[in-house]
């Protein structure tokens, strides 16, 4: 399992980061807990190795996640919604897009959005009676999933009344979160507390992972053992010179961003694509601070290889057999650039790539002379989103942001005046930084999309940032929000600033009131309201941080107004 080929590599700068991370012993001091691999002070660091050993220590809790499984098959329950942001959600989305639903078991979706239609469309779809509600949030305080969780369980309610709707609803957190506390006084079914030393972005194989994975009928026991596997692999002392160890991975990525290419570029088989959005979200947060990152690119659509600058590590995955990525992958490599391509056996190797990746993003934290656990600029947003809120609390209504175009159903907020949308655009986009072969901080496009995440709409995004790659040359990566900013959303306020933010939101034909409690018919905001103000916020932290941000507000069709964006780019 797991075979790797790498082509095209600097071998004298990689070799002298092996001998560097050999010298300092970074594995054992990593296998000993050592916070002095990254920094002197031990403050998120120490208090977050928990994944280190998690593969292990959960093959003896699997007991209870089956026990959950076998009662809710048992009472008729064949339906599970997540509700979760960032690290929570991710993993679990992976495991159901990647595994399926085993005949019997739950079939799980996953909610991590604040926009009205997409929670009236996962709404519309469930059977309250056939229903668990898993309400998953390290922190216990993440408003977006406290928020889900209120308008659901006043849902339950009605449905159901109020003495069975807890049974409906399970809590993953940390012990003694806000959540575990609500948890009990609803009367949830279960409540599952994990290890509160492993921090949400590599939570994939603790119970945040691992329960809802049990609950669409996913081997559990394959998945960790894959998961050990690798472990020992990596963990070994020989760790370095052997190309198949996730710390070999992680000092060639670490050595290549230090280098200039700091655009990570993952290319997937079709049954493999989902893994992409947990990957993004693990290396975009854990590297992107102290005006550093990797950019991780997934999704993007390949291009011809002379299209390509000096600024990509180019990752390939392919699965056993399958050839449908084979050809194109193999051309950027004969074309010289940097690739390494790994093979799969079967989607259960996901367990060791899952771990393979959280040791490779620690080693490459190492070598950037980063703390790879913390996310010290995901709260400028939050703190943002919150003014947005309170402003609106006294007002009534969200602050107002002059604006500097409003043309053909499209309102747009640049922060210049031009007469038309390609104006705009070439106005905008003429600061993109190409880059060369010496020069280090080439540009990138990052689409924001406060929109309803539907099919409809991920066709059309992925329209506009085909447009602007094949226009610009340069990385373009595309996010829900509020999604990323549990995700890229560090990065992109805390790397070297290379990166061009377009924001997109639209009109919201109905909104939800938020319960301000459980069981409570009153309310104080709306979500819309709060996705509007998490807009605004982002928007603001962004600005504060230096960024260069263009917001394009649609009052007509989203598609339509996106085909627009295109037409005039």
């Amino acid at each position: 399992m797991n075979n790797i080929e790498y082509f095209n590599f600097p071998e004298e700068l990689i070799n002298e980061e092996l001998k560097r991370f050999e010298k300092e012993s970074v594995i054992r001091r990593i296998r000993e807990h050592d916070h002095t691999v990254w920094k002197d002070n031990p403050e998120e660091i120490v208090n977050r190795l928990g994944w280190l050993e998690n593969h292990a220590t959960m093959t003896t809790a699997l007991s209870e996640i089956v026990n959950l499984t076998n009662q809710v098959q048992h009472d008729g329950y064949t339906q599970a919604l997540l509700l979760g942001m960032g690290g929570s959600s991710m993993a679990p989305e992976v495991f159901r897009k990647v595994f399926g639903v085993k005949p019997g078991y739950l079939d799980l979706d996953v909610l991590d959005s604040t926009d009205p239609g997409a929670i009236l469309g996962k709404e519309k779809n469930i059977d309250y009676n056939k229903t668990l509600f898993i309400v998953s949030t390290k922190s216990g305080g993440t408003i977006e999933t406290i928020s889900l969780m209120k308008y659901f369980y006043n849902k339950a309610i009605e449905t159901l009344g109020k003495n069975n709707a807890g049974k409906h609803f399970i809590a993953i957190t940390d012990p003694g979160s806000g959540m575990e506390k609500t948890a009990r006084e609803l009367e949830f079914r279960k409540i599952f507390l994990n290890d509160p030393e492993i921090g949400g972005r590599y939570s994939a194989l603790s119970y945040f992972g691992l329960v809802p994975a049990g609950l669409i009928g996913a081997d559990l026991e394959l998945l960790l053992e894959n998961a050990g596997k690798m472990a020992a692999k990596g963990m070994s002392e020989a760790t370095a010179t052997d190309k198949k160890s996730p710390a070999w991975l992680g000092v060639v990525a670490g050595a290549l961003t230090n280098a200039g290419r700091d655009k990570l570029t993952f290319i997937f088989p079709p049954t493999l694509q989902p893994f992409g959005a947990w990957l993004e979200q693990l290396i975009a947060e854990s590297t992107g601070k102290e005006g550093k990152g990797i950019l991780p690119v997934v999704g993007e659509t390949l291009a011809p290889p002379e299209t390509y600058a000096n600024d990509r590590l180019f990752i390939h995955y392919k699965m056993n057999g399958d050839k449908t990525t084979h050809h194109k992958a193999r051309a950027l490599a004969e074309s010289g650039h940097p690739l390494i391509e790994l093979e799969l056996e079967n989607h259960y190797d996901l367990g060791g790539e899952i771990f393979r990746w959280m040791l490779a993003t620690a080693v490459a934290g190492w070598s950037m002379k980063i703390n790879p656990f913390d996310q010290p600029n995901v709260e400028s947003a939050k703190v943002q989103a919150r003014k947005m809120v309170d402003e609106y609390s006294e007002k009534g209504a969200l602050p107002k942001i002059p604006k500097d175009l409003n043309v053909e159903g499209i309102e747009v907020f640049s922060g210049f005046k031009k007469s038309d949308l390609h104006e705009t655009w070439q106005e905008f986009l003429k600061s993109l930084e190409p880059g060369d072969k010496e020069i280090k901080g080439r540009s990138y496009i990052s689409v924001q999309a406060y929109l309803n995440p539907k099919p409809e709409t991920d066709y059309a995004l992925q329209a506009l940032r085909d447009k602007l790659q094949e226009d610009y040359r340069v990385a373009v990566t595309v996010g829900y929000g509020p999604r990323f900013l549990h995700s890229t959303g560090q990065l992109h306020k805390g790397d070297a600033g290379n990166g061009l933010f377009i924001q997109l939101t639209g009109k919201m034909p109905e909104d939800i009131a938020i319960p301000d409690q459980p069981g409570s018919s009153s309310s104080s905001i709306t979500f819309g309201v709060l996705k509007s103000a998490q807009a605004l916020g982002d928007r603001q932290a962004l600005l504060d941080a230096g960024r260069k941000v263009i917001h394009f507000h649609f009052k007509i069709d989203t598609e339509k107004a996106i085909g627009k964006l295109i037409n005039y780019l």
